[in-house]
């Protein structure tokens, strides 16, 4: 008799932490909601705290651990007497330095340790910035148009899995929010979305938190976003660099075909999640478990 879908994650969480290789995933489909705790600064707007999800056997994410966000090049002096709050005690950025060079490094509360931690978007920054500054909408739409802004995207997802050094700058994060010695950590990119959702998705999904769950915090980007992302827009059209600024709006959000095409990747390259985790991010099982036991409490 086949699993039911709910014993079929409960069984794949349990088998990622105690080192068994769990039933073939199947793709996730947001169904469900949580309430998502923002941390609201002037200078991001995708910054939040990953604790406060339900896990399978009844526990709870912990709050203040870990926190996901966007770049943090432009926050405030109150921003930083807002982040100064949540006790950090390490930032990692996952931007490249081209990224860096083009928003500024992050701007930090005193006794924070900043960790850079580059994982490749896969020429999509240089991409973006090629195309907006042609200010041709010929080539915009050669380069963006037609569906390519979404196949590259789909591009950008694989190499999550399939780039060694993309692996390596995961697993140290993970292996970080781990480690008690690290504090409180937050970890980016430029937008918050898509190298950080799929670190966040896999920390929660590792967690045990349904996978309902993990997807809509997945999502939950384009709420975040949805107002930013639109003045772009409209400052590229009313400041004449693109006619159809809706072009990079692929580019912009988070999409479920993004993160299957990350997971199919996975299927393709491990066969599944678990030898994701355990060979090509090399992660052990005392490693997983102590992921667990720092983020999920017992009671």
């Amino acid at each position: 008799m086949p699993l039911s879908r709910r014993a079929l994650l409960t069984t794949t969480g349990a088998a990622l932490l105690l080192g068994a290789a769990p039933p073939a995933l199947a793709r996730p489909r947001p169904t469900a909601t949580t309430a998502i705790r923002q941390i609201p600064l002037q200078g991001a707007v995708n910054v939040r705290d990953l604790g406060g999800y339900a896990t399978y056997d009844g526990k709870r994410v912990r709050y203040g651990l870990a926190h996901r966000g966007d770049h943090l090049a432009r926050l405030t002096d109150a921003d930083l007497t807002t982040l100064a709050g949540l006790g950090l005690g390490t930032v990692v950025d996952l931007r490249i330095p081209l990224e860096v060079g083009h928003d500024g490094a992050d701007r930090l509360p005193a006794g924070v340790a900043p960790v850079a931690r580059p994982v490749t978007d896969h020429g999509l920054f240089g991409q973006l910035m090629a195309a907006i500054g042609s200010r041709d909408p010929v080539r915009q739409e050669e380069m963006l148009g037609d569906g390519r802004a979404a196949a590259f995207m789909r591009e950008v997802y694989r190499t999550f899995v399939t780039d060694p050094d993309n692996r390596a700058a995961l697993a140290a994060t993970l292996r970080d929010l781990a480690d008690p010695r690290r504090g409180p950590l937050l970890l980016h990119c430029t937008s918050g979305k898509d190298r950080t959702g799929w670190t966040s998705w896999l920390l929660l999904t590792l967690l045990g938190v349904p996978e309902t769950s993990a997807h809509a915090d997945y999502l939950a980007s384009n709420t975040f976003r949805a107002a930013y992302d639109a003045r772009v827009r409209e400052g590229l059209k009313q400041g004449g660099l693109m006619q159809n600024p809706d072009l990079i709006v692929p580019l912009q959000e988070v999409r479920t075909e993004y993160l299957d095409t990350a997971l199919d990747q996975v299927r393709t390259s491990y066969g599944g999640l678990f030898r994701y985790v355990s060979v090509g991010l090399g992660l052990e099982p005392r490693e997983l478990a102590a992921l667990r036991e720092r983020l999920v409490p017992e009671a």
